[in-house]
């Protein structure tokens, strides 16, 4: 008689928690996985897919009016939130689904209901009761963060509120100069709703590279959305017509929305890690090693929920590296080094590597090669501009980051992190021939150092 119920019980159906429930099932294990919402995780229920597609619809306004430049006569176009909401929880049930039946198939039982852990070996599920396990994965992933103590918070909606409106919002605040904050400006933008800003920072995006916080800024007030920085709410006071946002400089703005994208936190509310003896690190994620081991020996987690990388695919691969360490015995870790990102952003980002800043930080020396064009497809129309730059180590020659922001800049960023995750040098960057004419040519086609202009100097 087995002395677990489970060889591995995984809390959480995320894109990390199932990739390892599957491999660890394939691989003979008795894995059990329970999760409290929608299998899916964030991903794919509140997050990445929805967002995407709501990204699709906002920029279709954008295309209708570049379309007028190329000879195109449309009438009157009308935007249908209800029918669009939809089709896209019809599209993230089927998803939901897709993941339900792959861990089905490779033999992972699944449990829904909330998990807590009792012991190191014992969970305890809402509605189903306690099972033990030989290993357990926290796999819970992350949660939108609110200023509880904020007058009014209670009026403000997060990301997860905002996939699910009843109706679209003629104007809306948001608040946050994060990528949550930047992409949902575009998507109410494109919609046709009056957007408005509010970031506390001196620019959005901390942690990008300067050039790209400024030119997005840029870009986003050239297409209609009201950036305020250097400002934070100080109140939420509700009245008849909508919302007023008042903020701590004084200013105040009404809207018929107000919505919080001021960052995320891990989820372990209810999980039981004290009676786990699981420690967390001080920003109250899961603390794990390289190979998302916690202290306790037979616990680990994955994806958000440890704060490494905030990213889908990172816990993807942080779900496999523990399945085929743990269960084919083969100790792998992840790199997490070198990983690109992209913000969804109108226009979009893609970003890969050290910033300017972070680079002169850690290698001193550093050559800058930076564009700013205008993208063929608004040739006709339109003052769009997008942004190129690369950061090389002076000594070496090696890219140590490229940023780029304009049209398909994430499909553009996914193909060069397999060359700066080999190593590139500029050289050899240089020596690849361009694809004419693409936005993406300007990358092996930038020969001239970018000089910095001096205090004072007029461009």
């Amino acid at each position: 008689m087995a002395k677990y119920d489970y060889d591995l019980f995984v809390i959480g159906a995320g894109s990390g928690g199932v990739r390892a429930a599957r491999l660890a099932a394939i691989s003979g294990a008795r894995v059990a996985v329970a999760e409290e919402h929608r299998v899916g995780g964030t991903c794919v229920i509140r997050g990445c897919v929805p967002k995407k597609f709501m990204v699709y619809a906002s920029e279709v306004s954008h295309h209708l009016k570049t379309a007028k430049s190329y000879g195109w006569s449309i009438g009157e176009a009308k935007f249908d939130w209800e029918a669009f909401l939809a089709e896209k929880d019809q599209e993230i049930a089927r998803l939901s689904g897709v993941y339900v039946r792959n861990l089905q198939n490779a033999g992972a039982e699944l449990a829904h209901g909330k998990a807590r852990l009792t012991d190191a070996h014992t969970v305890e599920i809402e509605g189903v009761g306690a099972k033990t396990a030989d290993k357990i994965l926290i796999a819970t992933g992350g949660r939108p963060w609110m200023p509880k103590d904020l007058p009014g918070i209670e009026h403000a909606i997060t990301s997860n509120e905002a996939f699910h409106l009843p109706k679209l919002p003629k104007s809306i605040v948001i608040a946050g100069g994060g990528y949550i904050a930047v992409e949902f400006a575009g998507i109410f933008n494109g919609l046709g709703v009056e957007v408005t800003l509010v970031h506390r920072g001196p620019n959005v995006l901390r942690g990008f590279d300067d050039d790209v916080r400024s030119h997005l800024t840029e870009e986003m007030e050239k297409r209609g959305i009201k950036v305020m920085l250097a400002c934070q709410h100080k109140s939420i006071e509700k009245t008849a017509s909508g919302l007023v946002s008042h903020f701590t400089e004084g200013h105040h703005c009404e809207s018929e929305a107000v919505m919080m994208c001021v960052g995320r936190e891990p989820y372990v509310e209810g999980l039981g890690v004290e009676s786990a003896g699981v420690a967390l690190t001080e920003r109250g994620a899961v603390k794990v090693d390289e190979y998302s081991r916690t202290n306790v020996k037979n616990i680990w987690a994955v994806g958000d929920v440890t704060d490494r990388i905030n990213l889908t695919p990172v816990a993807i691969r942080e779900g496999a590296a523990f399945a085929e360490t743990e269960f084919s015995g083969n100790p792998t870790a992840f790199d997490h080094e070198t990983v690109a990102s992209a913000v969804f952003s109108q226009p979009p980002i893609g970003s890969l590597g050290l910033s300017e800043a972070d680079a002169r930080r850690q290698y001193g020396k550093v050559d800058i090669y930076l564009a700013r064009l205008k993208p063929m497809k608004y040739a006709f129309g339109g003052d769009e501009r997008s942004l190129l730059k690369l950061v090389v180590e002076a000594e070496t020659e090696r890219i140590l980051g490229c940023h780029v922001v304009g049209p398909d800049a994430p499909e553009i960023i996914q193909m060069a992190a397999i060359a700066l995750k080999m190593g590139v040098t500029k050289p050899q960057w240089d020596a690849t021939c361009a694809v004419h004419p693409t936005l993406a040519e300007e990358l092996v086609t930038m020969r001239e150092k970018h000089v910095p202009m001096a205090m004072g100097q007029v461009a």
